[in-house]
C-alpha cells in the first residue's frame, strides 16, 4: 500500500504577538481527521531561515546557505502546502515571502491552499499569495478559509478570544470544500510528478 502524501501546514507570522497558532493548530486538525494526508506543521518562528541573499533561486543554482538548503530538504518531502496566514498591509508577511523565496523547485507541481484571517480574512493577503504561488510553479485551488469580521472578533485575544469552536459552523463549509479540492489535486499532481520521474529514469 502507498504511503499517504505528505501535507504541511505553514504558519505565515513569527511576531511574538501572533494569532496564527489558534487556526493553524484547528486546520492542522481539521486536515489529519480528514484523512488524505499525513499532516505536519510548519512554523516559520521555529526555523532558522537568513534573509534570502543567494545569487539566484534554487531553480538556476544551488543554494549555498545551510539552512536554506535544509528548509528545501524539508519542502522536497511534501506534497501539499496550506498557508495560514494574516495581512499586513494588504499583503503577507515578510517571514513567509522570505521563506516563499527560499525555496524554487520544491514547490513546483504542488497544490496550495489558504486560511487567512483578520477583519477582511486576509482576502487580500491570499490574492497576493496565489499569485506567489503562481510564479512558484504551484497549483492554486480555488477554495479557501477566511476568518473575518464577527467570527474573526470572537476567536482574538483582542476580542472575544473564544474557542475556534464557536465559529466551526460558520466556516465549515468553506474548510470542507477546500480540504476535498485539495485532495483531489494532492493525488492529480503526485500521480503527474511520480509519471514525469519514471519516464526521466
Amino acid at each position: 500500500m502507498d504511503p499517504k502524501p505528505r501535507m504541511a501546514v505553514i504558519y505565515g507570522s513569527t511576531r511574538s504577538s501572533r494569532f496564527v497558532e489558534k487556526p493553524g493548530r484547528w486546520i492542522a486538525d481539521r486536515a489529519r481527521a480528514f484523512g488524505a494526508w499525513d499532516v505536519e506543521v510548519l512554523d516559520l518562528a521555529e526555523i532558522d531561515l537568513p534573509f534570502f541573499d543567494e545569487a539566484t533561486s534554487n531553480l538556476w543554482a544551488p543554494s549555498k546557505d545551510p539552512n536554506a538548503v535544509a528548509w528545501q530538504k524539508k519542502l522536497a518531502t511534501f506534497d501539499a502546502f496550506v498557508f495560514v496566514t494574516p495581512e499586513y498591509n494588504r499583503s503577507i508577511s515578510g517571514a513567509l515571502k522570505n521563506a516563499l523565496d527560499q525555496a524554487y523547485v520544491e514547490w513546483v507541481r504542488k497544490p496550495m491552499a489558504i486560511v487567512g484571517y483578520g477583519m477582511t480574512g486576509a482576502s487580500r493577503a491570499a490574492e497576493h499569495l496565489r499569485t506567489i504561488a503562481i510564479e512558484l510553479q504551484m497549483v492554486p485551488i480555488r477554495f479557501g478559509v477566511h476568518i473575518q469580521g464577527e467570527s474573526f472578533l470572537k476567536v482574538h485575544p483582542m476580542g472575544g478570544g473564544g474557542e475556534m469552536s464557536e465559529i466551526e459552523a460558520a466556516i465549515a463549509p468553506s474548510t470542507d470544500a477546500m480540504l476535498t479540492d485539495l485532495a483531489w489535486w494532492t493525488k492529480v499532481t503526485a500521480d503527474a510528478r511520480a509519471e514525469a520521474r519514471a519516464e526521466a529514469a
